[in-house]
């Protein structure tokens, strides 16, 4: 693959997230939303982790993990591995705040994709099972 095509894919990419992240009609600062959807994959998780994921620096997962605290979206419990450490987890009002953000992105995606014909959606379709592949390597 040429240089001048990954660029464009990941331009590409680029503006189809942040459409999808303008067109949520969640309150959550981008930050706040990929923290609360990777407590909802990996649960318990330690902001450490979130901190090295999202990626943002240990600071900003504090402040951001506080303000889904305060939210009610989460909450810190003893990690069941280190009592001593703090876990995050989802509280059900998280539980409903993810579900229903990834409903909204789903049907704003699924409006996109209905703009191409039906093989032009299935090579996007094989396409998004292969970053998926290359995403849960990170």
């Amino acid at each position: 693959m040429a240089q001048e095509e990954t660029l464009q894919l990941l331009v590409s990419m680029h503006r189809i997230v942040r459409y999808l992240r303008r067109s949520r009609t969640a309150v959550l600062h981008p930050t706040q939303f990929l923290a609360l959807m990777l407590v909802a994959d990996e649960q318990p998780i330690r902001i450490g982790e979130i901190a090295a994921r999202v990626p943002c620096s240990q600071p900003t997962a504090t402040t951001t993990v506080a303000a889904l605290e305060e939210a009610g979206l989460v909450r810190r419990e003893p990690d069941p591995v280190d009592g001593r450490a703090t876990a995050v987890v989802l509280t059900e009002a998280g539980r409903t705040t993810v579900e229903d953000s990834g409903r909204q992105a789903a049907d704003e995606l699924t409006k996109l994709l209905h703009r191409l014909d039906d093989a032009d959606r299935e090579h996007v379709l094989k396409a998004g099972e292969l970053l998926d592949r290359i995403a849960r390597d990170l």
